[in-house]
């Protein structure tokens, strides 16, 4: 495996900055493609120190731009904690490029499997090329890799999907016929379930700078994105409008933010469980224990999220759909805020929904 540090200048109508940054790929002669745009702060002074000192810290992450950005927001937030990570030079980002970042010609669904945009990542915390991970929950698998742990998860960004397009305020004011792009399943049969009329692309891949290039050439009439992506990438003046949790449920952990480190590793524990945000943490258990329960994949469109009400209860949400959308099945718990219940809620209902759902029902 080879190591490169590399020097990006980015420019954007946003921002025009200089990263300097860390990449792992196998193949050492290559550079992976980087795009950066958005919202992404490095400060070029540290270039040169970084090179001459050994960082205390070495944070993976996926090389686009939405997870450099939560790379920076966890490297921000480590520094501001801890004063001996915020010299010159303590922590240093390391990009490492994922089995769904290289195959961007298939559908998720068509090259399956689980941990798509993790598992390379974790094979190189593992092998102590990095100290701790950022990922993006939804991209996270229900089962860990032996040796990991993950302790922390930041606090939540809006959960909800955006709807984007440049001829129209809705999906209900689309003549039918029209093309929604989207790579996500969950998505496709909640909206033609809603919306028979409309066509979807599936194979609608790419960062969230792709996605809208696609849609202002006119590839797609609209596509749906993750409100938390665009928020984080300060990208939100390109939403038409945002979906209610009842026209679109969300992703399992969508919004969210988690780190792992390894499991024998106390002080990046003790670095991450100061991070922690336990609100968030029980609520992504709880979608989890769902998800793990329905045995969810790339090819299976299912939804759900956790949330505190009023009262300081969970209210859980769960759904299943065919691919299709013509079926879809829907359930709810409420219950105490606490993880033993949060978890057994969530295992509830995903009991409930496959007894409804029976044999054959994601094959539609």
């Amino acid at each position: 495996m080879g190591v490169k540090r590399c020097t990006t200048e980015i420019n954007t109508k946003y921002h025009a900055i200089a990263i300097d940054y860390i990449e792992v790929n196998k193949d050492s002669s290559r550079f992976s493609d980087f795009h950066g745009v958005g919202l992404i702060r490095a400060v070029a002074a540290e270039q040169q120190v970084e090179k001459t000192k050994v960082a205390l810290l070495r944070i993976g992450t996926r090389g686009s731009p939405l997870a450099l950005a939560q790379a920076h927001e966890t490297r921000d937030k480590l520094m501001a904690s801890h004063p001996e990570l915020a010299e010159d030079g303590a922590i240093q980002i390391v990009v490492i490029k994922t089995t769904g970042d290289k195959i961007l010609s298939q559908p998720l669904a068509d090259i399956g499997g689980k941990g798509l945009f993790t598992k390379e990542i974790d094979d190189a915390l593992i092998n102590g090329d990095i100290d701790i991970a950022v990922h993006s929950m939804k991209d996270v698998p229900t089962y860990l890799p032996e040796k990991t742990i993950l302790p922390c998860n930041l606090p939540r960004e809006d959960v909800r999907d955006a709807f984007i397009s440049l001829s129209a305020g809705s999906f209900a004011e689309l003549p039918a016929g029209s093309i929604i792009g989207t790579a996500s399943l969950r998505r496709k049969s909640q909206l033609l379930n809603r919306y028979p009329s409309l066509k979807v692309l599936e194979n609608f891949r790419g960062n969230v700078q792709t996605r809208l290039r696609k849609l202002n050439e006119g590839v797609v009439q609209a596509t749906l994105l993750a409100l938390a992506g665009l928020r984080r990438l300060n990208m939100t003046e390109n939403v038409t409008s945002i979906l209610s949790i009842d026209e679109m449920l969300p992703a399992v952990a969508q919004g969210a933010i988690g780190i792992a480190c390894r499991s024998d590793d106390d002080i990046m524990a003790n670095y991450l469980a100061s991070l922690n945000h336990e609100e968030t943490r029980l609520a992504v258990v709880c979608e989890r224990a769902f998800l793990e329960t329905l045995d969810g994949s790339c090819r299976t469109p299912i939804a759900g999220y956790a949330s505190r009400d009023e009262d300081g209860n969970c209210i859980f949400k769960g759904l299943v759909a065919s691919p299709d959308g013509t079926r879809v099945l829907e359930t709810s718990r409420r219950g105490p805020y606490a993880i033993e219940d949060m978890i057994a809620m969530g295992k509830d209902a995903g009991q409930e929904l496959l007894s409804r759902a029976g044999p054959g029902f994601f094959d539609s």
